[in-house]
């Protein structure tokens, strides 16, 4: 049998690497770990494409810059910047008058004309300028202390004249944009005791119309 022969060379170049690095070792798979690797050294020709992964990505370190716009997906959609719950600024808004004890309107929002006030009888039927069957409506007496009658409190009732609950009687208020005041005394009574209720009785009120419901 042959037998093995080692120069001296060699051997003294085995005692060389050992003296140096404390061990030595075969070049294989997964030999080299980070430690061996110097700051700067890879750079990205150097990382195979889809190498690294969520596992690999520390948090925060992924910005704006290196994400790929393509490969995300659609951002849901937020709705129209201009409406709330699909429904227009229109839709949402609260109009209102402020009618005065003659029957005129003295302020308002815009949209309101008088139909029959304080003329046929003790209500006051307005116009809206829209249909009000499917609106919320509501009417509030307003206080006035200069008449020769104050009136410092009393209801209103209000309803669209549209509505299939309601009729009402004057000419031209029976249509889907019309609604009916009807301003009374806190124990039910027209303001004065007369329908319809001269000035000095009749009472002030707010009336409001608000959104849609549709």
């Amino acid at each position: 049998m042959a037998g093995f022969r080692t120069s001296g060379a060699t051997l003294a170049a085995a005692a060389l690497v050992v003296a140096a690095g404390g061990f030595f070792s075969l070049a294989g798979s997964d030999s080299v770990t980070k430690g061996d690797i110097r700051k700067g050294a890879v750079g990205k020709s150097e990382v195979r494409s889809d190498a690294v992964g969520h596992a690999e990505l520390r948090t925060g370190s992924v910005r704006g810059s290196e994400v790929d716009e393509a490969s995300l997906g659609k951002v849901p959609s937020a709705g129209a910047a201009d409406t709330v719950g699909g429904k227009s600024a229109t839709q949402l808004d609260t109009r209102w008058a402020l009618v005065n004890e003659s029957g005129v309107i003295e302020r308002q929002t815009g949209g309101f004309t008088i139909v029959n006030c304080y003329a046929s009888n003790a209500n006051c039927y307005i116009d809206a300028g829209e249909d009000v069957t499917n609106n919320g409506l509501s009417a509030q007496v307003s206080v006035a202390n200069t008449d020769g009658s104050a009136i410092l409190s009393g209801e209103a009732g209000v309803a669209a004249c549209g509505a299939p609950t309601v009729t009402c009687a004057p000419t031209g208020t029976e249509t889907p944009n019309v609604l009916v005041v009807a301003p009374r005394a806190s124990d039910g009574t027209v303001p004065g005791g007369a329908a319809p209720p001269n000035a000095a009785n009749a009472a002030r009120f707010y009336v409001f119309v608000s959104g849609s419901e549709g």
